[in-house]
């Protein structure tokens, strides 16, 4: 689909709706706003918007659908596959001052926040009221509308589920600039067709939200997370599902390796508690008290010798419990400090899991390029990465993209998906098809056209097609 470039005579107009003090142009717009976390490849706006009001982003649009003007919402642009970069070039709108908490509820456990406020503050402020939100990413200055955007998991996920258990409802801006609702302070809604549901992970393409009711949970009492080496690996990972068919339901279960884990040390500079084993299990339990903890983790930790671990460690304070858990919380920044690198977020049944991982370690000696996993091994999401290392560029994007159609295809016969928390975006969108299916592609296709019938939100991403 062709777009409009923007005009000086566009922008004196863009100025009239939002003013110059909410618009980046020319060299104000760095490079920041060009890519996201792992992307490489730069795409330039001509303009970047940082509107201040919902009237503000429904003028924006109303305007953008006028003159054929491609928009791309962007938050912290903390992604990992593109999802918020302008390939097409037009307008990034950034929602970094739409950035309030308008309202914790705290009678209907409920809040009300902008989509610009970060993850980090939003669980700050509820839990200093003794309130819980439980969808945990494991990069915490992340917005709520990235995270909504894109249907973000992350470490807590086994037990609590991912962001979209917790939307209840939405403010949204349609393409042509019409302002929504959907959803609302119920707990229960069976009123037609669930838009809310629908724009959630729609990762900007349907509409721009501008409003987001998230519900809450009472804060837990007690926590408390153990730390368990293994021999190998795969006895790490086939442990798992011997975990939850013991009926034990830990807050969060990750599978680590040695190797990532010597890289987060170094990257922290400072000891993890035991970096010895070859692999770990590391989960977390939360609890109202102590009795009822120490029942659960004294089950786990039976399961988990019976199944070969050679000690499990007990955090049970809540320094040592920071040091485990900010210690995962840099694996990714520490890889990215050692390599450049391609990622998969695939995600599997989790009984496929040491499988996949497996297969992985197979790759790694038939491609000659290094492969490195972590992940959330209670709900079967992995995180892959392919390293350059000392491999020239052109050579490591071969073998990581002959990596990558050979994971995303087992991934398939083990009746896994493309992404489990990441989104699609730009980088990922070869492989929807495949994961997908004609019949699905084809239904998504025309709900988009419905909603956006210009194709001017966040062109180029999920599908690449009809894009200039």
């Amino acid at each position: 689909m062709p777009y409009s470039k923007l005009t000086e005579s566009h922008l004196n107009e863009l100025r009239g709706l939002v003013g110059e003090h909410c618009m980046l142009l020319g060299p104000q717009i760095t490079e920041d706003y060009q890519r996201d976390e792992l992307a490489e490849e730069l795409f330039c706006p001509e303009a970047v918007v940082i509107p201040e009001s919902t009237e503000q982003v429904s003028q924006l649009l109303q305007w953008a659908s006028t003159h054929g003007v491609p928009v791309t919402t962007r938050g912290s642009g903390t992604g990992l596959c593109g999802g918020s970069v302008a390939v097409v070039g037009g307008i990034v709108l950034s929602t970094a001052r739409l950035n309030k908490i308008l309202e914790v509820d705290e009678q209907n456990l409920m809040a009300v926040v902008q989509p610009g406020v970060l993850l980090m503050e939003f669980q700050k402020h509820v839990e200093d009221l003794g309130l819980f939100y439980p969808p945990d990413p494991g990069e915490k200055t992340a917005t709520l509308g990235g995270n909504v955007s894109t249907n973000a998991g992350g470490m807590r996920a086994v037990k609590y589920g991912v962001t979209r258990d917790y939307v209840i409802g939405l403010e949204a801006v349609l393409a042509d600039g019409t302002i929504i609702e959907t959803g609302g302070k119920v707990v229960k809604n069976s009123s037609g067709y669930s838009l809310n549901h629908l724009l959630v992970g729609a990762e900007g393409t349907l509409a721009v939200i501008t409003k987001i009711t998230l519900k809450l949970l009472p804060k837990p009492e007690k926590q408390i997370s153990l730390l368990v080496p293994f021999p190998s690996l795969t006895a790490a990972i086939e442990t798992v599902p011997k975990i939850l068919a013991a009926k034990i339901i830990p807050t969060a279960i990750e599978f680590l390796q040695r190797e990532v884990l010597e890289a987060a040390e170094k990257y922290l500079g400072r000891r993890f508690p035991d970096s010895s084993a070859p692999a770990y299990l590391l989960l977390t339990f939360y609890g109202q008290n102590v009795v009822e903890l120490e029942g659960v983790y004294e089950k786990t930790a039976h399961v988990c010798l019976e199944a070969g671990a050679v000690d499990v460690l007990i955090a049970n304070s809540p320094d040592r419990q920071e040091t485990l858990w900010q210690t995962r919380g840099a694996f990714l920044e520490a890889l990215k400090a050692m390599s450049a690198l391609e990622e998969v977020d695939v995600v599997v049944p989790p009984s496929a899991i040491a499988e996949f991982v497996q297969f992985t370690k197979e790759l790694e000696k038939e491609l000659d390029v290094r492969i490195l996993s972590f992940g959330h091994a209670g709900d079967g999401n992995l995180h892959v990465y392919i390293l350059q290392d000392d491999l020239t560029k052109d050579e490591w994007r071969r073998r990581a993209h002959q990596a990558m159609d050979a994971m995303y295809a087992r991934a398939r016969t083990l009746r896994g998906q493309v992404s489990g928390e990441h989104g699609i975006g730009y980088a990922k969108s070869p492989y929807l098809q495949n994961s997908l299916g004609s019949i699905q592609m084809q239904l998504m296709r025309g709900i988009k056209q419905t909603f956006d019938p210009k194709g001017i939100l966040n062109p180029g991403k999920i599908w690449r097609e009809n894009v200039n």
